[in-house]
C-alpha cells in the first residue's frame, strides 16, 4: 500500500513564514525589559568595531569620498582671484593638477601597502614572542588604524578630485582648493609615515606591551571593584538574608547554555528583569570568560513559593502582582539575549583575561626558545600592581537586586491608595533576583603569580621576584584570609625552589628570603616598615664595609 507523502512547503513560503514569526517575537525579545543594559550593549558593539582592523580605515575612505565633491563644489563658487592671492594655494593649469593628483594617489597607495606589510611583520613577531592573545592589542592600536586610514582616505580623495579635472572647461577646469587640500594631505601622510615607524619601534618593545596589558587590566579592575563599600547594597543583602538561606530549597530548574563557546558578557540588568518577571532567582555557576558547552548546565532558576511576600509587591514594568511561573520557551529566548557567548575568547571586561595576557608574556619569556627572565620579572611586577589595586578595593558582590524606582514606591504609598496598601504587606525595597559567580583574590593570585611560579621552577631570579611581589602585596592586605593566601603562595615558592634549584647555595638563598618574607607578612606592624632581603653573604660584605668606613 502506497503511503501518500505530505507535500513539501516551497522554500520561499518557508522563508516568509520564518520571517513573519521572527517579527512576532521581536517586540517580546527586544523590549525595553530585555534592553535594560543598552549602554553596555552599545559599548560592547563599539569595542567590537574598534577591535576590527577595517572600521577606522573604512571611515576615512568614506570621509574622503564625501570630502572630494564638497571641495570641488566650493571651488566652483569661489573667487579664483582670491585663491591666487594665497601664497600656498595651487594655481597651475589642468595638466599640472592632473600630474600632481596622479602622483599623490600612486604614492599614498604604495606607502599604504608598505605600512600594511610592516604591520603584518610586527604581528607575526608579536605572535611568536608574546603570544597569539596579544595580537588584539596590536590590531586595536588606534594609531596604526588612523595612519592606514589617512593613506587610503587620501587615495580615494585624490581619485575623485582627479576625475573632476576637466581640460576643456576653462572656467572651472581646475579645482584649485581641492588640489591644494590634496597637497596638504600628502605632506601630512609623509609625516604620519615617520610617526608610524617610530610608533612601531616602541610598540614591539616588551616593556611597552606589558604596560599596555597592565593598563587594560587596571581598567577592568576599576570597572568591577569599587573604591568604597556600598552601604545600600549591604543593607539589601541583610534584608534578603532569608532568601539567601532558603532559595536552594525552592523549585529548581536547570539553565542550559544556548551554544558552545566562551561566556564573554553577562547583562545583569536584563537577567534581573527576567528573573523578576518569572518570580524567581537566577543563579549562574559559570564565571565570565568560562568555556561553556552547548546544552550543558550553567546555572539554575529558583522559583519562589506562591506565598512568598515579595510576589505581592507591584513592579514598575507590569503594575501588577508578580505570578511565579516555570521557565518556558520565551524564558529561554530572553535568556539567550541576556548572555553573550562567542566561539573564541576575546576582549571583554574579564579581569582574568587581562591578567592572563601578562601571565602569557611571562611564561613565553621563561621558555627555552626565548629565555628572557628579565621580561618575566617585569610581568611579575605588573601583576603585583594590578593585584595590589584589587586588594585595596571592595570586591564585587555576587548578589544583584531589583530596586523599584522612587516614583513607583511613592505611588504605592500614596494616601489615595490606602485601600490597596491595606492588602499589601510591607516589603523590603530590593528584591534578590540574580546571583553570579565572582572569583576571589586567591583565584587571581593562583592564575597569575601561581602560573608564573609553575614555569619558573628553576629560575632563582623570578622566584625571588615572586617573593618580593608577595611582600609588596602584604601592604594592601585588609583581612586574615588575604594574609593566609599570601603565606600559602610563599610556601609553594619555597617548596618549588627546594625541589628544582640546582645548587644548595641557591636553595639556601631562596629559603632565607622566603623566611624573611614570611616573618614580614606575619608581623602586625609590617605596613609601617620597608622590606629588603639581605642574604647571608651580602650581609657579611655590608658589615665589612661598615667596619672599613668606621
Amino acid at each position: 500500500m502506497a503511503v501518500s507523502e505530505k507535500p513539501k512547503t516551497p522554500m520561499p513560503t518557508r522563508m516568509l513564514n520564518a520571517f513573519l514569526h521572527g517579527l512576532k517575537q521581536l517586540p517580546q525579545l527586544w523590549s525595553l525589559q530585555t534592553l535594560t543594559d543598552l549602554p553596555d550593549r552599545l559599548k560592547n558593539l563599539w569595542q567590537q568595531l574598534i577591535g576590527s582592523y577595517w572600521f577606522i580605515p573604512t571611515t576615512f575612505v568614506l570621509l574622503g569620498i564625501l570630502l572630494a565633491p564638497i571641495l570641488v563644489t566650493i571651488d566652483q563658487h569661489f573667487d579664483r582671484k582670491t585663491v591666487r592671492d594665497l601664497s600656498f594655494a595651487f594655481t597651475g593649469d589642468d595638466e599640472a593638477a592632473r600630474a600632481i593628483m596622479t602622483s599623490i594617489a600612486g604614492a599614498v597607495l604604495g606607502v599604504a601597502g608598505t605600512t600594511f606589510s610592516i604591520t603584518i611583520a610586527v604581528l607575526s613577531m608579536a605572535s611568536s614572542q608574546f603570544g597569539p592573545r596579544l595580537l588584539r592589542n596590536f590590531l586595536t592600536d588606534t594609531s596604526n588604524q588612523l595612519v592606514l586610514g589617512a593613506f587610503i582616505g587620501t587615495f580615494s580623495y585624490s581619485l575623485l578630485v582627479l576625475k573632476s579635472i576637466h581640460k576643456h572647461d576653462v572656467a572651472f577646469g581646475v579645482p584649485q582648493l581641492a588640489v591644494t587640500f590634496a597637497i596638504i594631505m600628502a605632506i601630512t601622510c609623509a609625516l604620519l609615515l615617520v610617526y608610524f615607524i617610530q610608533h612601531m619601534v616602541h610598540a614591539i618593545q616588551a616593556s611597552h606591551v606589558i604596560q599596555g596589558a597592565s593598563n587594560e587590566a587596571i581598567r577592568n579592575i576599576n570597572y568591577w571593584y569599587q573604591d568604597h563599600c556600598d552601604l545600600q547594597h549591604q543593607h539589601n543583602v541583610k534584608a534578603a538574608q532569608s532568601d539567601i538561606e532558603q532559595y536552594q530549597t525552592w523549585v529548581t530548574s536547570p539553565i542550559y547554555a544556548p551554544l558552545s563557546g566562551y561566556l564573554q558578557q553577562i547583562y545583569v540588568e536584563s537577567l534581573t528583569t527576567l528573573a523578576l518577571d518569572y518570580g524567581g532567582i537566577i543563579k549562574l555557576r559559570s564565571n565570565l570568560g568560562s568555556f561553556v558547552t552547548n546544552k550543558n548546565i550553567i546555572g539554575y532558576f529558583y522559583q519562589r513559593p506562591a506565598d512568598h511576600p515579595s510576589l505581592s509587591q507591584k513592579t514598575e514594568t507590569s503594575q501588577l502582582a508578580i505570578t511565579p511561573s516555570a521557565p518556558d520557551g520565551v524564558f529561554w529566548q530572553r535568556l539567550a539575549t541576556c548572555i553573550h557567548i562567542e566561539r573564541r575568547s576575546s576582549h571583554s571586561n574579564d579581569i582574568a583575561y587581562s591578567l592572563g595576557q601578562i601571565t602569557e608574556i611571562a611564561i613565553r619569556a621563561l621558555s627555552p626558545g626565548i629565555n628572557d627572565p628579565k621580561t618575566a620579572v617585569n610581568c611579575v611586577q605588573s601583576l603585583t600592581t594590578c593585584l595590589s589595586v584589587m586588594l585595596r578595593r571592595e570586591p564585587p558582590s555576587p548578589y544583584h537586586f531589583y530596586t523599584p524606582s522612587s516614583e513607583q514606591t511613592n505611588l504605592d504609598n500614596h494616601p489615595d491608595n490606602k485601600e490597596a496598601n491595606a492588602t499589601v504587606q510591607p516589603q523590603p525595597v530590593a528584591i534578590l533576583s540574580v546571583i553570579t559567580k565572582t572569583p576571589t583574590i586567591s583565584d587571581f593570585i593562583d592564575t597569575s603569580l601561581g602560573e608564573v611560579r609553575r614555569y619558573a621552577i628553576s629560575d632563582l631570579m623570578v622566584l625571588k621576584a615572586l617573593c618580593q611581589a608577595l611582600t609588596n602585596l602584604s601592604y594592601a592586605q585588609v583581612n586574615d584570609a588575604q594574609k593566609k593566601t599570601l603565606l600559602h603562595e610563599l610556601t609553594l615558592i619555597e617548596r618549588t625552589g627546594e625541589e628544582n634549584l640546582s645548587y644548595s647555595e641557591l636553595i639556601t638563598d631562596l629559603v632565607a628570603m622566603t623566611q624573611q618574607a614570611r616573618d614580614f607578612i606575619e608581623s602586625e606592624d609590617a605596613q609601617w616598615h620597608y622590606f629588603e632581603y639581605v642574604g647571608e653573604f651580602a650581609g657579611h660584605i655590608r658589615q665589612e664595609l661598615q667596619k672599613g668606613y668606621s
